[in-house]
Parts: structure tokens; sequence; C-alpha cells
């Protein structure tokens, strides 16, 4: 699994932490010696810039399998695409037509671990532990154990609810309340991140120019920067982590400039550097990191194109980050794509809505998103939760000035009983405030106690419970 860099790991009282796992390169010496000209800068910077670079630069080192994109990171990420017709809709994942021809070369290559990132892609998180976990078994190869971390690391994600791609086109995923890691999610991911780094450290002591296993470090690293930033939020750890992964990855393209894998992290850190304003890149350039918008692309093209294990969450974070270049229409025959290949990720469905809005082509975008909801609901996506699908639709209404519409696709939700509560209560309260302004107070005060009685600590209750004290202007 490629996966390196971008969805983090261990928590620190201090600032910058040592890092039990994995020995320090030595340009990470540099972050120490800089740590407080860094944090200058980064203070100096535009409220939050801290931790935008950083999470940014997170998202986009690690593998957004998530939806990968995401992700991993990344992902995160996360992909996109059209309703495929019914009989591969419903299929279960092992048994989708195109299977294993389509994939990518991946290491190991074996059957069932073909199998099982076949079903991480399309979400079947739980049956592609147990084939990675199969594999991983006794194993002393760095790449089956962290094929096994990510995709714990990549499914404690999404039930954390942060694989929407819709957060990683902008910087709203730094302060999106989130659900907590559980004690035992980030416990197993951080046995496997550290078992893997012994195997790499103990291979690297008998060569240290050993390519594979450089890269397989970087991923590994990149995976400890995911867990740090996005499980513990500790941002200046991760970053430390960060580096490493991109420092090994950049050794391994000195190395062999055909190692088009290793291009993801170096490429993303690249696109993510270039795209920083101008103060947040000097404080970026002080701990080793420099990049180019342009070339950031470039390089997730040639991993994208290169037929190895990193060339699909290349394609997630490619869209990703065309996306926020305006390139609507590249982003979306890649996002097609992923959702041909993988028709039960309900992100990359939803995904291609997103795209559609984004290119400003909102009617196609209400029929993308319709589609997707008319799959859910007839059982085609088991894994995900595709009523956000009537939560997005609902919000383009709403924007398009059609609020019969949106609040016949928010009430949709009563038609999915077992939805996540936090979805019932964003449906619930932005009906209600389509209600007060139709100065309609009776049935916008019953969604309202509707959002409080689901959950009344959460952000969402305690809008309602303002509203119920005073309507909605």
């Amino acid at each position: 699994m490629a996966n390196p860099t971008v969805w983090g790991n261990r928590s620190s009282a201090s600032l910058m932490p040592d890092l039990p796992l994995g020995s320090r390169h030595p340009k990470t010496d540099l972050l120490d010696m800089q740590k407080n000209k860094c944090v200058h800068f980064l203070a100096a910077a535009e409220r939050d810039s801290r931790s935008v670079i950083l999470s940014q630069m997170l998202l986009a080192v690690a593998r957004i399998r998530l939806c990968g994109a995401i992700c991993k990171g990344l992902h995160i990420i996360c992909a996109l695409g059209i309703i495929l017709p019914a009989l591969a809709l419903g299929a279960p994942a092992a048994d989708l037509p195109h299977s294993s021809a389509s994939l990518p070369v991946f290491r190991p290559n074996d059957p069932l671990t073909r199998s099982g990132l076949e079903r991480f892609y399309n979400m079947d998180y739980e049956r592609a532990l147990a084939d990675l976990g199969k594999v991983a078994q006794g194993s002393q190869d760095p790449f089956t154990i962290n094929n096994l971390a990510n995709t714990y690391l990549i499914r404690e994600l999404f039930r954390m609810g942060a694989l929407d791609p819709a957060d990683y086109a902008n910087d709203s995923f730094v302060g999106t309340p989130r659900r907590a890691a559980t004690p035992e999610a980030k416990q197993k991911i951080k046995e496997l991140l550290e078992q893997a780094t012994r195997l790499e450290e103990e291979r690297l002591r008998v060569n240290a120019n050993d390519v594979d296993v450089l890269y397989a470090r970087g991923v590994t690293r990149g995976m400890l920067s995911s867990y740090t930033g996005l499980l513990d939020r500790s941002w200046f750890a991760a970053l430390r982590s960060a580096i490493g992964s991109r420092h090994d990855h950049e050794r391994v393209l000195e190395l062999s400039p055909t190692y088009t894998d290793a291009k993801l992290i170096v490429g993303t850190h690249d696109y993510v550097v270039g795209s920083l304003p101008w103060a947040v890149k000097v404080a970026a350039s002080m701990v080793g990191f420099s990049g180019s918008r342009d070339r950031g692309i470039e390089e997730l093209y040639a991993a994208s194109k290169g037929g190895g294990e990193a060339s699909i969450d290349a394609k997630i974070l490619l869209a990703l980050f065309l996306r926020r270049e305006g390139r609507f229409d590249e982003a979306l025959g890649l996002v097609r794509g992923l959702v041909q290949l993988f028709p039960q990720n309900v992100i990359l469905a939803i995904e291609e809505g997103d795209l559609l809005r984004a290119a400003h082509r909102d009617k196609e975008a209400v029929a993308a998103y319709q589609k997707v909801w008319d799959a859910g609901h007839a059982g085609r996506f088991p894994f995900g939760s595709y009523e956000q699908s009537a939560i997005h639709m609902g919000d383009l209404q709403r924007a398009m000035k059609d609020d019969a519409g949106a609040l016949t696709s928010y009430n949709l939700m009563e038609e999915a009983p077992k939805t996540a509560p936090e979805l019932r209560q964003r449906a619930g309260l932005n009906a209600g405030e389509i209600y007060d302004l139709q100065q309609k107070r009776e049935l916008a005060v019953k969604k309202y106690n509707a959002v409080v009685a689901l959950d009344g600590s959460s952000q969402w209750a305690q809008t309602a419970r303002k509203y119920l004290k005073e309507p909605y202007r």
C-alpha cells in the first residue's frame, strides 16, 4: 500500500518531542535548531496559519487511501464518480467483475493482498483487515505491516468523520469538529507502526541504500505523521515525521529516478508548500520544505501513471489539488475513473457532485447527488454514509434559492432511520432555518427540538437552542 504521509501519530506535552518510532534523519535536526525561529514566523502569519500549513502537509503527505481521497490522506482523501449500473454497484467487492486486472501492482502482489486492498478502496474495511491481517501474520515484510496499519488508520479516520473530501478542498478541516479516536484503535495503529519501523531499521542497517526499504520507511513515517496530526492533533510532532517521510522518498528518487511511487509524497509536499502564503513559506523553508504547485502536480501525474501501488492515491490527491486549481474537467476525469474501479466507494460517488458544484454546473450536481441517494437507498453503498448526498443536495438547492427542493432533500433523512445522528442533526437544523425564513415557526421549532433530542451536546444542538429562543433570520 503506498500510503506514505498524511494521516498521523502520537501526542506529546512538549512542542517538538523526540519520536520513539524510527531513527532521526540528519536533516531533521534542523527542526530542533530552528524551532524558536519557526514558531516566531508562524505566529507572525495570519491567525491559524500554523495549523493550516501543518494540516495541509499532513493531508498531502499521507496516502489518502480514504477514500482512500482521500486518503492514504488523504485519505483522505478522496475520490469521485458516476453511479454505475445496478448490478456492479450491488455486487460485493470480491465479486466485482473488473477486479484484479484493473488494479495496479501492490506490494506484496499476492491474491490475498490484492483482494484486501480492493476491499479497502471499496470501503469494506472489516474484510480488508481480515485479508491483510492473514498476509501480515508472522511476516517480516514491512510492506505487509504498512498495508495493515494503513487500513486500521483509514478505518478509524472514517469512523471519526475525517474523510470528507470537501473539507480538504479548502482549509475547513483544521477546525472541523471530529469524533475522538478510540484508545483501542490508537494502540493498534501505534503497535503496527512500531513493528514496521523496527523491520525497516534492521534492514537499513545492513544496506542504507535499499530503495524499497527506504520507500517503505517513508510510508511508515507518513502514516505516523497522519496519526499524530489527525488523531492526536499534535502538529509539530507530525511535521517532524512528514519531513522524515519526504527525505526518505527524495533519497529513493536520487538512487532510482524512475521509482514513481516515491513521487506521491514529494509531489504533494511540493504542491502544498507552493500554495502557501509567503510568510508561511518562509517558515516552511526553515524546516526543510520548499515547493512549487506546478511541479507538485507534474510529479503526482507521474505517480498516477506509474502503475505502482501509489498510483491510486496519486489520482485521489490530484483530483483534490486540481479542484483547488479550478481544473474541474481534469479532476472529474480522474474521479469518474476511480468510481468505475471502486463502485462501492460512496465518498468517490459524492465527490462527483461536489466537483460539479464547484464548477458551477449546479443542475448536473443535483442530479449526481440524487443518483447517489437512490443507489444508496437501494443498498448499493453498504459501507459508507450515502445519506450525506441528501445534505449536499439540499445545501446546493438552498444556494440556488430552491427552498422547496432543499426541504425535500433534508427531509429524506426521515427515510433513513439508521443515519448517523450528526447527519440527521445537520439536515434538521438546515430545514428548521428554512421554515423560519418562511414564517413557519411551528415547523421550525419541531425541527430544532428534534436536533436537540438526538444529541444535546453537539454543535448543532447548541445552534438549535439558540434558534428556539430567537428565530433564524
